[in-house]
């Protein structure tokens, strides 16, 4: 008696992973950093709100918080951009957009805020100029009307 054994199916062939744009890269890390340092600030606040001693401590706590929450935007576009995901563009963007303004709040501040609102103005705008490339689109997979 022989035993059949059954055909073994081929096994599915994976695509290699097509290697992104140095552009799309470079926006996703300052997009990281970003997010990064409005984390740490974060962190910094609440630190300060609970073991310090601030003007406000709820105050101080409650912006803290907010800073984290805030903080999630551009994390998780950045890590969308790092996988190529199509959707990340326009939470990047809009975190580039509302960077701007800050930017120049800071630098009215004066003083040693003028430093970091130079870089996050040039962070911001290098992010938008790197998102809005057509390497950077199209390895996104965005295109314009004739890509459909």
């Amino acid at each position: 008696m022989s035993k059949k054994q059954p055909a073994k199916a081929p096994a599915p062939t994976v695509e290699a992973p097509t290697a992104l744009p140095r552009r799309l890269t470079a926006a996703a890390a300052l997009t990281a950093l970003e997010g990064l340092a409005l984390a740490g600030l974060g962190v910094y606040m609440l630190f300060v709100g609970i073991a310090g001693d601030p003007d406000s401590p709820q105050q101080a706590e409650t912006g803290g918080i907010t800073l984290l929450a805030l903080a999630a935007l551009p994390l998780i576009a950045a890590r969308g951009l790092r996988l190529g995901r199509r959707w990340s563009r326009g939470p990047a963007l809009i975190t580039q957009l509302m960077a701007l303004p800050v930017a120049w709040t800071l630098y009215t501040t004066g003083g040693a805020m003028t430093a970091a609102a130079a870089a996050l103005a040039a962070a911001a705008v290098a992010v938008v100029a790197l998102l809005v490339n057509p390497t950077a689109t199209e390895a996104l997979g965005i295109g314009g009307p004739s890509s459909s």
